[in-house]
């Protein structure tokens, strides 16, 4: 039997060595348009940033490892050009020329190419990608070479991470991004901390806006933005999307949607013999049931594992699940993590779902060095199931998101975060930890102990109802929203009846700096019978969301 994949890294190689570990007899042959079929993508921007040193470091195995250790054969530099399914024959263009080669089965896992917009300049010299060894090596060299000015044009994680990675070269960098916010997956109080913190290590931050053209100079480039700005830059990194690189295997019928190839549970294409794993596959997602393009490396490499286990005997192997999309990336100090859905893809599923936010402590406050963890979760309204969650922080944002991927792959609820038994030592975490806080205010909102209300509702809360802020009047004092009244919640029992008075039978919507103080003023307020609800995450969310009004909405 020969086996023949098209690509390697995470989905092609993962796939080429399960199915060696189940049948020793099969020819293996991997197909690879690259210098290297086995590498590090991720690794990449630590390479241009110094900490992975040497290029090697890179690469995991080489061709002649991977034939003395599973007799595979690499073919590296092979483009394969058609697919003819009828004859199971692929088209080969490689070093020493054009060939065609028989399959019994056929694995695609061809990755994907980056994106260069169709802007003048575009070809200049200047602009790299960062999706291959020779990328890295090739940036790193400009650096050591005198590059001083860097543009990266597209903030997802790569650009982030290459960011960072140049601007701890000591190169001045810009970054600009067409979406509303940086880090386009995540919502923007988790964005904004991220800003705050490239803003901090001296990154030049552009968001909403994009580049027009790139004017090809001497001694540098100029990026010239759809607002005027206009950049020096002797790096430009283009990092704004990838798209699947299956044009020739559409063209000879694989089905495609959007570019990317149509999988079953199996990994089987629509053609016999013919399957695909990776970047250019799309997956079903677990949450809304559509099917996307997730382009991360775990997923890939588990799912070339499941389709081998396919080719070998489908009727004993794994199903590939659906994607859960976790994902987490470090600028600075800050980690950023997600998991599942976000409120776009929420409200695209027309999904009616609850948002909290909460601001704990990786682990107890009077423990050295606690840091603060900015994190939110997206629920169900009727049910309570978990549909995503986000965290942003310098410590423990790993754990908690990964709790939670672990919760959505179950189907679990928010209040059944509530009941998890997690290792506590004050080094490590709290009796009650961010995630079973998470649970218990969660909770609180489904059976109705808790009211929210939300920092995009201000306008409407102050034309219609009395906002009430209960932190300590120093903290008031310190920058409060227009036209809050202040009434400590320890005063807010003996002064129930200043409320009433100033409410004239309004709503009353509460808030402090976390949202702890506001939910206990809340209970009482109910209690007196009051129609109140409490601000989500406090004052701490209601900075990051509306960051960009401050001066105009608070005093």
């Amino acid at each position: 039997m020969r086996l023949v994949v098209v690509g390697g890294v995470a989905g092609g190689m993962g796939c080429a060595a399960r199915y060696r570990r189940l049948d020793e007899s099969a020819e293996i042959i991997i197909l690879d348009r690259g210098n290297y079929v086995s590498y590090a993508n991720c690794a990449l921007p630590y390479h241009v940033s110094g900490a992975v040193p040497r290029a090697a470091q890179l690469v995991v195995q080489t061709p002649q490892t991977l034939k003395d250790s599973l007799n595979l054969d690499i073919r590296l530099n092979s483009n394969v050009t058609g697919l003819n399914a009828q004859e199971k024959k692929v088209s080969v263009e490689g070093p020493e020329g054009a060939y065609e080669l028989e399959y019994d089965e056929l694995v695609l896992a061809p990755g994907a190419d980056a994106i260069l917009p169709p802007i003048p300049g575009v070809d200049s010299s200047r602009v790299t990608t960062l999706r291959t060894v020779d990328d890295a090596v090739r940036m790193r060299d400009n650096v050591d070479n005198g590059a001083k000015k860097a543009v990266v044009i597209g903030a997802g994680f790569i650009g982030l991470e290459a960011t960072e990675s140049l601007a701890l070269r000591g190169m001045e960098v810009s970054l600009v991004e067409l979406a509303p916010h940086i880090l386009g997956p995540v919502e923007s109080e988790i964005a904004y901390v991220v800003r705050e913190e490239l803003a901090h290590a001296g990154i030049h931050v552009y968001e909403g806006v994009g580049v027009e053209a790139i004017e090809v100079g001497n001694e540098s480039d100029i990026v010239v933005l759809g607002d005027g700005t206009r950049i020096e830059a002797d790096i430009i990194l283009m990092s704004a999307g990838v798209r699947p690189a299956t044009t020739a295997f559409e063209r000879d019928g694989v089905e495609c949607e959007r570019g990317a190839i149509k999988v079953d549970e199996h990994g089987r294409t629509s053609l016999e013999h013919v399957w695909a794993v990776g970047d250019a596959t799309l997956s079903k997602d677990i949450i809304t049931g559509t099917h996307r393009v997730v382009a991360l490396a775990g997923p890939a490499a588990r799912a070339g594992r499941y389709v081998a286990d396919a080719i070998y005997d489908i009727d004993s192997a794994r199903e590939i699940p659906a994607a859960v999309g976790t994902a987490i990336v470090s600028v600075g100090t800050q980690g950023a993590g997600m998991t599942g859905a976000n409120k776009r893809t929420l409200d695209a599923a027309g999904i009616d779902y609850e948002t909290i936010h909460l601001h704990p402590f990786n682990h107890v406050s009077w423990y050295p060095d606690a840091q603060t963890v900015h994190l939110l979760v997206h629920f169900e309204k009727k049910t309570g199931k978990i549909l995503g969650a986000q965290a942003v922080g310098r410590a423990g944002v790993d754990k908690r998101i990964d709790l939670f991927a672990q919760a959505i792959r179950e189907g679990k609820t928010i209040a059944d975060m509530i009941d998890l038994d997690l290792t506590y030592s004050p080094q490590f975490g709290m009796p009650k930890d961010p995630v079973i806080m998470a649970g218990l205010i969660g909770d609180n909102v489904l059976n109705g102990k808790l009211k929210l209300w939300h920092a995009e509702e201000l306008e409407e809360v102050q034309n219609n109802a009395l906002l009430l802020d209960v932190r300590r009047n120093d903290e008031y004092a310190g920058g409060h929203i227009k036209g809050a009244m202040n009434i400590p919640h320890t005063e807010l029992r003996e002064r129930i009846d200043e409320v009433k008075e100033a409410a004239q039978g309004k709503p009353v919507r509460v808030l402090c700096q976390a949202g702890i103080r506001s939910y206990i003023a809340h209970r009482v307020l109910e209690d007196a019978g009051f129609d109140s609800a409490s601000l989500d995450g406090g004052m701490d969310t209601f900075m990051q969301v509306r960051a960009n009004e401050l001066d105009t909405i608070m005093e």
